[in-house]
């Protein structure tokens, strides 16, 4: 285990007065958000991965879905029609990895909802109330934060 460290993301929640738990994972081979939750012994259901998009409009959209639907190919991760009608939006694409810092304030594969220079509109998997719990990126490669959902 890692020096304790305080991530953006822990002083936001912090600052809210919001309690969390903390996980490092750093330590592990850990890549895909699959392998994280098996890293931390979670269940990949309630292990959510922070997608960014830009709809036609131009606005971005921050979308956070379970790890679990990952096992699918690269390609299908995010029902990008769906998700384009959630937000009322025509139509809706990732966001470009090398926009993600400037945008976000986060990198690839370190991104959170939470603690972004904007705020932007965000929309939870609907399996995310089915749990007491939900986790998401630390804001920093090999962190973890799980927040109670209701929070």
């Amino acid at each position: 285990m890692k020096k304790k460290e305080k991530t953006n993301v822990m002083r936001v929640l912090d600052s809210k007065k919001i309690k969390y738990n903390e996980y490092y994972y750093g330590d592990t081979e850990a890549v895909s958000g699959v392998d994280v939750a098996k890293a931390l012994g979670q269940n990949p259901e309630n292990v959510f991965k922070t997608l960014v998009t830009t709809g036609k409009s131009g606005e971005h959209y921050v979308f956070m879905v379970p790890v679990a639907v990952f096992c699918i190919p690269v390609a299908e991760e995010l029902d990008l029609k769906k998700a384009a009608k959630a937000v009322g939006e025509k139509s809706i694409a990732m966001l470009k990895s090398k926009e993600l810092l400037g945008l976000t304030g986060y990198i690839h594969g370190g991104c959170s909802p939470i603690g972004m220079k904007k705020l932007f509109k965000t929309t939870i998997h609907k399996t995310a109330p089915d749990f007491d719990t939900i986790l998401f990126s630390g804001g920093k490669i090999g962190f973890q934060v799980e927040i109670p959902f209701e929070d």
